[in-house]
C-alpha cells in the first residue's frame, strides 16, 4: 500500500528557501544580472495576466469596502507594473554590491584582513496591499544574492500570485533556483513566519502603524522598516511661492497614499497673508479636504472650506486627500513641531534663505531632508537604487529608502602562514604593523 506523502511545512519551504539563497550568493555577476533580465522578460510576456489579476484583486476588495488609501496601493495597471519591470532592468546595470573589499590590511608581515560584503542570507517582507512590492523586492534579493520569503495582504493575492509566476518562470531558465523566491499567502503563515528566526535573517514589514508593531511584538528576527509615514512641507517666511506651491500639491496629490506624501503644511505666519489662501486653493482644486488651526481657519474663511484641526490631527498618517495646516511664527516653531509630531521619514522646507535651509537640513532628525522640492523623491528607484525594498527609520544603518546597499552586510577574512595570538601578547610581545594594503 503507498502512503501519500504528506504537503511541505513552511518549515520545510524556509529550508530549501535559505539552500537557494546561499548558491544564489555563491553565482557570479553575471548570473545574476541574467536572473534579472530574464524575470523582467517574463514579467513583460505575462504583463496582460498580471494586470486581469490586479483587476479581479480591485473589484473584490472594491466590494469589500476598501479605504480609499489601501487600493491605491492595491492598483497595478499596465502604466505601473511597466514601471516595476524597468526598475528590474535598472538593477542589473548597478555596480555589484557583493564582494566589494572594504578593508584590506596587513597585520604583520604575512597576516592579512579583508573585509569583503556579503549578502544578508533570506529575508522577510510581509505587506499590505501593495503587489508591485513583489516586483522590486524579488529583483533587490536577487541582486544582493539573498533569498526571499513573501508575504503580501488577502487582497492582493491574485496579483502576487500571478506576479510569482512570472518570477518564477524567467528564474527557471537563468542560473537561479526558484526556491530563492517564495510566497505565502495566508495568515497563519505570517505567524509561522516570524517564528522562523533559524531561517529568516530580517524581517521587513510593510504597512500600517499597528500592523508594523505587530510585527515588531511578535518576532525574535530583527525587523526593518517604519512604523509612521508623518511627514511635513515648511513653507518658510522665504519662500518663492511660485515653487512652494506646486511642491505643496504634488507632495499631498501625486499619490496620497504612499508613505512619503505629506499629511502636514506649516507656514510662516509672515507669508500666510499672502500665500496661504494661494496654497489652500490650489490645494482644494486637486480635491483636498483641508483642517487647520484657529488662525489658519481665520485666514481662510470666505476663501475655501476648512475643519478646526485638533490634536490628534498633527500625529494622523491620513494617507488620504487630508492636509492639516498650522501657522508658525518663525523657523524655530516648525523644527519644534517636526520634531514632536514627525515620525523621522521626510520632511521638507520651501526657502530662499540659504541659513534657513541650512539649518532645517541639519537640525530636523529625518531620514530625508529636503529644500525647494517634493517629499515624493523619498524612493529607492527615484534616488536610482533601481527599487527599495521598504524606507526604514532607523537612526542606524541603513535609513531612508533601503536598496541593494542596504541588504548586504559583511565578514572579516583573516589569512596567516601559521601565526598565533601568543606572539603578540606579553612582556615580549611583537608589535602589529596594521597597514592599509
Amino acid at each position: 500500500m503507498t502512503v501519500a506523502s504528506s504537503a511541505p511545512t513552511l518549515v520545510d519551504l524556509a529550508r530549501q528557501t535559505r539552500q537557494a539563497a546561499r548558491a544564489l550568493a555563491l553565482l557570479p555577476t553575471a548570473d545574476r544580472r541574467a536572473a534579472l533580465e530574464a524575470v523582467a522578460q517574463s514579467l513583460s510576456d505575462r504583463a496582460a495576466a498580471i494586470v486581469a489579476a490586479n483587476e479581479a484583486d480591485c473589484a473584490a476588495a472594491q466590494a469589500e469596502g476598501i479605504s480609499s488609501a489601501l487600493y491605491g496601493r492595491l492598483k497595478l495597471d499596465g502604466v505601473k507594473l511597466a514601471g516595476a519591470i524597468a526598475g528590474v532592468r535598472d538593477l542589473a546595470q548597478l555596480p555589484d554590491p557583493l564582494g566589494d573589499r572594504q578593508i584590506h590590511r596587513e597585520l604583520d608581515q604575512g597576516l592579512v584582513l579583508e573585509r569583503v560584503t556579503c549578502p544578508l542570507g533570506v529575508l522577510g517582507v510581509i505587506f499590505e496591499a501593495r503587489p508591485d512590492a513583489v516586483v522590486q523586492i524579488a529583483a533587490l534579493a536577487i541582486a544582493s544574492g539573498n533569498g526571499v520569503i513573501l508575504k503580501g495582504g488577502k487582497e492582493a493575492v491574485r496579483s502576487c500570485q500571478a506576479l510569482i509566476e512570472a518570477i518564477h518562470g524567467g528564474l527557471a531558465n537563468s542560473a537561479v533556483d526558484p526556491a530563492a523566491v517564495r510566497l505565502l499567502t495566508t495568515r497563519e503563515e505570517t505567524l509561522e513566519l516570524l517564528r522562523l528566526d533559524r531561517y529568516v535573517d530580517l524581517i521587513i514589514p510593510r504597512g500600517s502603524n499597528a500592523f508594523v508593531q505587530f510585527v515588531q511584538n511578535n518576532t525574535r528576527i530583527p525587523v526593518l522598516g517604519h512604523a509612521d509615514g508623518i511627514c511635513h512641507l515648511y513653507v518658510d517666511e522665504a519662500a518663492d511661492l511660485t515653487k512652494a506651491v506646486p511642491i505643496a500639491v504634488d507632495a499631498k496629490t501625486q499619490y496620497p497614499s504612499a508613505c512619503n506624501a505629506i499629511e502636514t503644511l506649516l507656514v510662516h505666519r509672515a507669508i500666510a497673508p499672502q500665500g496661504l489662501p494661494e496654497l489652500a486653493r490650489a490645494l482644494v482644486a486637486k480635491g483636498v479636504e483641508l483642517r487647520g488651526d484657529a488662525p489658519t481657519c481665520e485666514l481662510l474663511q470666505g476663501i475655501c472650506e476648512i475643519t478646526p484641526a485638533t490634536e490628534t490631527d498633527w500625529a494622523t498618517e491620513y494617507s488620504d486627500l487630508i492636509l492639516s495646516i498650522k501657522l508658525v511664527a518663525d523657523l524655530d516653531e516648525a523644527i519644534d513641531h517636526i520634531t514632536t509630531y514627525g515620525s523621522g521619514h521626510t520632511e521638507a522646507i520651501v526657502t530662499e534663505d540659504d541659513a534657513a535651509a541650512d539649518r532645517f537640513l541639519a537640525e530636523v532628525d529625518a531620514a530625508g531632508v529636503y529644500r525647494n522640492c517634493s517629499t515624493r523623491f523619498a524612493d529607492g528607484f527615484r534616488y536610482g537604487f533601481g527599487a527599495e525594498v521598504g524606507i526604514s527609520t532607523n537612526r542606524l544603518p541603513p535609513r531612508g529608502p533601503v536598496g541593494l546597499e542596504g541588504l548586504v552586510t559583511y565578514k572579516y577574512r583573516l589569512t596567516g602562514q601559521g601565526h598565533v595570538a601568543a606572539t603578540y601578547a606579553g612582556a615580549e610581545a611583537k608589535p602589529f604593523t596594521h597597514r592599509d594594503l
